[in-house]
C-alpha cells in the first residue's frame, strides 16, 4: 500500500517539505478536514470517514523503483486512473482504468453537480480505490478539475468522496492543470526552434500553453484556460438540429464562442517570434480525430500516441463531423455512443486553436495529466530517497 500524501506542487520539492517518515507521522496525527455545513435535508450525523486506505509501513523501505505510484484524474467527463512503477527515466504502467462519468452533466444550466452525476463518479472512484489497495500503491495523487472548481456543491462532493472511498481529491487550479498536462506529454512535441503550443481539450475547460523547450522540463511562457470543454460547450449551445444548415450554424456558433474567449491570449502572443509552428494536443478529441484520419477499425493507442497529422486533415474531419447527424457519427468507428454528441464541440475547439496557432501539422498525445502526476510523484520521491541516503551516510561518518 502507500502513503496517501499529495506532493508539493512545485517541481522537485520534497513531499510537503518533510522527510517521508515525518510526513507519515504528520498524516496519521492530522485531524480530518471539517465537514461542510449541513444542507437542508442532510442527515445531522453523517457516517464517519473510513480508515485511510493507503498506509502500509511494511513497503516503505523498498527501493523506489520497485514501488507502485498512482494518479487519478477526475474530469468533467471522465474518471481516469494510472498505476505505474519507475523504469529508468520513464515508468511502466501496471494498471489503468477509465470510465465516462459525465460529472459536469447539467452544470452549465444549474451551477451544481447533479446527484446522478455524483453517483456515477463515486462508482468509478470506488473502482479506483479498490485498485489502489490491490496494487499496494506507495504514493498517489488524485485531482479534480473544472467541474469541481465551478460547482456550488463541489466541496460537498469532495467530502462525500473522502467519506465513501478514502480518496482525497485535490481540486487543482487551471494553471496547475495546464502544468501537469505539459509535464505529461511534452516529450512527444516535434523538434524545432522557438516557442511551441500544447493544448488540452477537457470536458469543462480548455488550456492553451505556450512553452519553450530546454532542459528536462519545458518552461511555460504564457498560458490561458477558458471554460469551454466538450461538455460545457455542447450544453451551452443547445440540442442538435435536424438539418445540415442548422447543424452548420450551431457549429459556427461554437467556434465563435471559443475563438472570442481566446482573444486576449491571442493578442498577448501576437509578438512571439515563430520560426517553426509546432502544436501538440492531448485530449479525447484529437485522439478520436487521429483515429478517423488513420481509418482505424477500432481505437489503437499505439497507433495514435505520438502521431503527427496534417492540420488540414483534422480540419476537414472536424467539418465533416459537425454537419453529420448524431446517428451518422455513432456509426463511425472510434466514436460510438459515448462521443457522438460531444465530439462536435471538441472539433469546434480544435479549429479555433488552429485559427490562433496556424500550424501545418498537429502532434497527437494519448497522455496528459495522469502522466504528469506520476512524473511529479516519482521525481519527488526519488529526490527524497537520495536526501535520506545522504543523511544516513552523514550520520555514519567517514568509512
Amino acid at each position: 500500500m502507500a502513503d496517501f500524501i499529495p506532493p508539493d506542487r512545485h517541481e522537485g520539492a520534497s513531499i510537503n517539505g518533510e522527510s517521508r517518515p515525518a510526513a507519515r507521522k504528520a498524516a496519521r496525527n492530522k485531524k480530518p478536514p471539517p465537514r461542510p455545513s449541513r444542507q437542508p435535508g442532510q442527515a445531522k450525523n453523517p457516517s464517519p470517514a473510513p480508515p485511510p486506505l493507503w498506509s502500509a509501513p511494511e513497503v516503505v523501505d523498498q527501493p523506489v523503483n520497485r514501488q507502485a505510484y498512482a494518479a487519478i484524474d477526475l474530469g468533467t467527463n471522465n474518471c481516469r486512473l494510472l498505476i505505474a512503477r519507475p523504469s529508468g527515466e520513464n515508468f511502466t504502467v501496471i494498471d489503468a482504468f477509465s470510465r465516462v462519468v459525465r460529472l459536469g452533466e447539467g452544470l452549465a444550466q444549474t451551477g451544481r453537480l447533479s446527484e446522478k452525476a455524483m453517483d456515477r463518479a463515486l462508482a468509478a472512484l470506488k473502482v479506483c480505490a479498490d485498485k489502489l489497495t490491490r496494487r499496494n500503491v506507495r504514493l498517489a495523487r488524485s485531482v479534480a478539475t473544472e467541474a469541481c472548481r465551478r460547482a456550488e456543491n463541489g466541496d460537498e462532493f469532495i467530502e462525500r468522496v473522502r467519506q465513501e472511498t478514502g480518496i482525497l481529491l485535490d481540486v487543482i487550479t487551471a494553471q496547475e492543470e495546464a502544468r501537469l498536462a505539459v509535464l505529461g506529454c511534452h516529450i512527444l512535441l516535434e523538434e524545432g526552434t522557438g516557442p511551441a503550443m500544447i493544448f488540452d481539450i477537457g470536458g469543462g475547460s480548455t488550456e492553451l500553453v505556450l512553452i519553450e523547450q530546454g532542459g528536462p522540463v519545458p518552461s511555460i511562457l504564457d498560458w490561458q484556460s477558458v471554460p469551454w470543454g466538450v461538455v460545457s460547450l455542447t450544453e451551452s449551445c443547445g440540442d442538435e438540429a435536424a438539418t445540415y444548415e442548422l447543424r452548420a450554424a450551431r457549429y459556427a456558433q461554437m467556434r465563435q464562442l471559443v475563438f472570442d474567449s481566446f482573444l486576449t491570449f491571442r493578442e498577448r502572443i501576437g509578438s512571439v517570434e515563430l520560426p517553426h509552428l509546432r502544436l501538440l494536443g492531448t485530449s479525447g478529441t484529437v485522439t478520436t480525430l487521429a483515429s478517423l484520419h488513420l481509418d482505424l477499425p477500432q481505437y489503437d493507442r499505439k497507433a495514435v500516441d505520438g502521431l503527427i497529422v496534417p492540420a488540414d486533415s483534422m480540419r476537414q474531419i472536424s467539418q465533416d463531423l459537425a454537419t453529420m447527424s448524431p446517428e451518422e457519427r455513432r456509426a463511425l468507428p472510434c466514436i460510438g455512443n459515448e462521443r457522438a454528441d460531444l465530439v462536435v464541440a471538441g472539433c469546434a475547439i480544435l479549429e479555433s486553436i488552429l485559427d490562433i496557432w496556424p500550424a501545418t501539422r498537429l502532434g497527437v498525445a494519448d497522455r496528459g495529466i495522469r502522466e504528469g502526476i506520476l512524473r511529479s510523484l516519482i521525481t519527488a520521491d526519488s529526490e527524497g530517497e537520495r536526501s535520506r541516503q545522504a543523511l544516513r551516510r552523514q550520520k555514519r561518518g567517514p568509512a
